[in-house]
């Protein structure tokens, strides 16, 4: 199910989804699955991260401020590095 789209223009896609998993990485879903062979399957592209977080990152991204950030997986927000 889609819960939300974002239009970005002049962004390269293979560096904003580098700076998503730098950005989230503390809060990549610990979790193996298997897969219709019955291997085990560790997801890389889940993140249990609140849409409202994401919509900040992508505001962010788009203003130039997602550098000053950091995500803080206790509070669940973005917050300013230190």
């Amino acid at each position: 199910e889609v819960v939300a789209t974002y239009k970005l223009a002049s962004v390269n896609r293979t560096k904003l989804e580098n700076l998503f998993h730098r950005l989230f990485a503390s809060a990549q879903l610990d979790l193996t699955l298997e897969d219709r062979f019955g291997h085990p399957v560790r997801p890389k592209e889940w993140f249990l991260v609140p849409l409202s977080v994401i919509d900040e990152a992508v505001q962010r991204i788009q203003d130039g401020s997602i550098t000053y950030v950091v995500y803080d997986p206790t509070t669940a927000a973005l917050m300013e590095k230190r």
